[in-house]
């Protein structure tokens, strides 16, 4: 028996929106300092209801093999059983940045 996909629930912000999208793969990117998102799933066309948020990320996201964000702006990465409604929403409160050492001048 083939083993099901994994699909993981990918939270970040991404200009003051926090974004909540749903891959099939997750992973450090080779590029120091982010994380690699591929293979996006959304609703299909074929439902009778089309969420317009959900529409708006499908759009955005359309044509991108890969997408590379931030290590800093991840809130979350879940493992799901199902995928549920890609989202963007207003990020509210305080987000404060993962401290980084500054590197050193020589």
């Amino acid at each position: 028996m083939a083993d099901a996909k994994r699909l993981y629930r990918v939270t970040y912000i991404n200009k003051d929106k926090v974004y909540e999208l749903y891959v099939e793969q997750v992973y450090s990117a080779d590029m120091w300092g982010f994380v690699a998102l591929e293979g996006f799933v959304f609703g299909s066309h074929t439902e009778m209801l089309i969420d317009p948020a959900e529409d708006r990320l499908q759009q955005e996201f359309a044509g991108v093999k890969r997408s590379f964000v931030p290590m800093q702006a991840i809130i979350q990465i879940d493992e799901v059983e199902k995928r549920g409604k890609a989202r963007i929403t207003d990020a509210e409160g305080t987000v404060t940045a993962f401290p980084v050492m500054p590197s050193r001048s020589k």
